[in-house]
């Protein structure tokens, strides 16, 4: 496994880090879930990303429980806020209420006094941002977590999250956006402003929701139990990759894998990794197998030659708009 700074913080985290999305609590039973754990720390992945959300709070203990009696220096933990974790309406949102409460929540059931790195999961509308950075500047001062980050923030709001930040005397080291071969939404204006801040990305969905590993044919309906098929575990997310066009271009990539003695999935966690302001890319997995695979796309150099060929393969369907940032309504 290699390591890299998460944006110019002094932090390391493992180009690889296991997410736990749509997997734990949810998808897979809890002894598949630790099993998968198991491998990822087995293969050097230390850095680990979860939310409050996920699997409505279940993602959050099974990671707490998979990680157990781990050298927790050892490790960097990651959750997230925003997204509803409970019927009320202050059990969402980037408020002081939420915010204070959630953070309190999640060391519970992760089952550790901090979190390396603590996320807004979205940038909230409906409250004051000075508000939300106050909080999260209290969580840090109290020691709650060492750093705060952002996910699918645009290039304007994190400039203005990182300002405040600055004035609050805490770090805002990362974005979590989506990024692949086929969505290069932050490339524009997300990844300039982040290399100017000093702003690392951890991005999620390399393999672009499997849809990149060319397990999924033009004209034939997705193999049985896989995530297409599941509305449970991200069918909504990956609708956007599944035309005929996109897959059909997606099965060009399999002769530029193999002459780089790459699975697919390896070459699309390695395509990210090229990107210099990239700090991780986040893998999920319900087979240990899967993890194994993945992470030897760690320290994996591709040739300019064969970015230029992945490029002209799928620039017709490459998803550049930044405007695409996923952004959340306000509240009523």
């Amino acid at each position: 496994m290699e390591f890299r700074h998460l944006g110019r913080s002094g932090m390391l985290v493992s180009e690889i880090s296991y997410g736990n999305w749509i997997t734990h609590g949810s998808q897979v039973e809890e002894e598949a879930a630790l099993s998968c754990v198991r491998a990822a720390l087995d293969v050097g992945i230390t850095t680990f990303d979860t939310a409050d959300v996920y699997a409505g709070t279940r993602a959050e203990s099974v990671l707490g429980r998979a990680l157990k009696g781990e050298r927790r220096e050892g490790l960097e933990v990651f959750t997230k806020v925003y997204w509803p974790t409970g019927p009320g309406p202050n059990d969402r949102s980037l408020s002081r209420k939420h915010i204070m409460e959630s953070i309190n929540g999640s060391l519970r059931r992760l089952q550790t006094d901090y979190v390396d790195l603590y996320q807004a999961h979205r940038f909230d509308v409906s409250t004051p941002l000075e508000e939300t950075m106050e909080a999260f500047a209290d969580i840090v001062h109290a020691g709650k977590a060492h750093y705060i980050g952002v996910s699918e923030w645009s290039a304007d709001q994190i400039r203005r999250g990182h300002e405040l930040a600055r004035e609050l005397k805490i770090h805002l080291v990362s974005s979590q956006p989506q990024y692949s071969i086929l969505w290069r939404v932050i490339e524009a204006e997300v990844v300039p402003t982040c290399e100017e801040l000093g702003i690392g990305q951890i991005v999620w969905s390399p393999i672009a929701q499997g849809v990149l590993t060319g397990k999924y044919l033009p004209g034939q309906p997705p193999p049985a139990g896989s995530r297409a098929t599941d509305e449970k575990s991200g069918a909504g997310f990956i609708a956007r990759f599944m035309s005929d066009e996109v897959l059909a271009t997606v099965q060009r990539l399999k002769p530029i894998a193999e002459g780089t003695g790459l699975t697919m999935a390896q070459l699309a966690i390695a395509w990210v990794l090229q990107n210099p302001n990239v700090s991780s890319a986040i893998v999920g997995a319900t087979r240990p197998e899967q993890v194994h695979d993945n992470a030897k796309a760690a320290g994996v150099k591709l040739e300019a030659d064969v970015l230029k060929a992945i490029d002209e393969v799928v620039n017709p369907i490459v998803e550049r708009d930044p405007d695409k940032t996923a952004q959340v309504a306000q509240r009523p």
